[in-house]
């Protein structure tokens, strides 16, 4: 059996879910965590809504690079057991248990990235039940969830365009807006143009931020700046590409650094930073052999975790507001999830890896 990924093809060998109906559906479970055969796809009981809960008819999701360190045994030690795979989707809600109020039947929702975290700092018990990993994600044709653990997509987004909001999107938006939030006029430096880099460019410029964008392709960067970027920098042709930055803003440096690179990157965010800045780290990823002493003229090193309910919603409001459209890089069929992971390996795309149910 063959996936189609973006160049050519590739061999391939908690949602609090209730599965009590006797009709099945197709669905992708996780098992163990070596590579892409560790994703299969195989049939369920449909779930139906309990008190409490909705029932959603999914319609489509999104990647993101998580998505690959679970099933590469590179997410903490964690090897899934049969959960669904996939943190991000949307889908119509179809049914409604006893109670619940949030929601009607018809409304488009997105379940959120956390089965728990709905306002406030997150606590240590939240991270075990973020979707796709330990519990079950969204990646089946229908999905039971509790009404709280969803949220309203936005009217103007395509099915495909809001799938990509629950990881990479609140992802962006907390870094930028978080506890010490983005301010009109400051500096914004993101790395790359995958999908959390995309999203800050344009979270960023519609917050009146200057933003640096960098990047080891001028054809993205050229992405880049119709997204909002307004300071380009390919690091292939500067590889001490933060003495770029400092020179584009006259040795002061950035206000927030969006990193998603890790220990290939970090002491360079760090060096790219202005005093009193923020360097947002992005995930589960490596901080090489940066020494704390680069961080002590009052420079902020900060962990992201996506986001709680609350956060959704406020991003959710300024999408609107701004009407910000997701970049979509590449869309999959329902039947070739396989082949987007593999085209979301490449890497060579920009913006997200999307599956849609019935492509047209």
């Amino acid at each position: 059996m063959t996936a189609n990924n973006c160049h050519g093809e590739i061999p391939y060998s908690d949602f609090e879910p209730t599965f009590q109906g006797l009709a099945s559906m197709r669905a992708y479970e996780l098992n163990g965590a070596n590579g892409l055969a560790s994703v299969s796809l195989t049939e369920r009981p449909e779930p139906t809504a309990l008190r409490g809960q909705i029932l959603i008819e999914m319609k489509a999701w999104s990647l993101n690079y998580r998505d690959l360190l679970i099933i590469n045994d590179n997410y903490n030690g964690l090897r899934p057991k049969g959960a669904l795979a996939l943190s991000d989707g949307v889908g119509e809600v179809i049914s409604v248990g006893p109670d619940v109020t949030r929601f009607k039947v018809g409304d488009r929702v997105s379940p959120t990235f956390s089965s728990t975290w709905i306002a406030g700092p997150m606590t240590a018990a939240d991270p075990p039940k973020f979707r796709g990993a330990l519990v079950d994600g969204v990646l089946a044709e229908r999905i039971a969830c509790d009404e709280q653990h969803a949220v309203r997509v936005p009217d103007y987004l395509s099915d495909a365009q809001a799938a990509t909001l629950p990881c990479a999107a609140l992802t962006a938006f907390n870094a930028l807006f978080g506890p010490r939030p983005l301010v009109s006029g400051e500096t914004v430096l993101t790395l790359g143009t995958g999908g959390v880099s995309s999203f800050a460019i344009q979270l960023a410029a519609k917050a009146g931020a200057r933003v640096i964008s960098t990047s080891s392709s001028d054809t993205k960067l050229e992405e880049a700046r119709k997204l909002g970027a307004t300071d380009l920098i390919n690091y292939r042709k500067h590889p001490e590409w933060q003495q770029e930055v400092l020179r584009l803003t006259n040795g002061r440096g950035v206000d927030h650094v969006v990193e998603v690179g890790g220990g290939g990157t970090i002491e360079r965010s760090v060096a790219s930073v202005a005093i009193g800045g923020q360097v947002h780290m992005i995930g589960a990823l490596s901080t090489g052999t940066l020494s704390p002493r680069t961080l002590v003229p009052w420079k902020t090193l900060r962990g992201i975790m996506v986001g709680s309910r609350a956060d959704h919603e406020a991003m959710n409001r300024m999408m609107a507001y701004h009407q910000i459209r997701p970049v979509i890089g590449k869309v999959f069929a329902f039947d070739d999830a396989l082949g987007a992971y593999g085209c979301l390996e490449e890497a060579a795309h920009t913006g997200k890896i999307v599956i849609e149910r019935s492509l047209t």
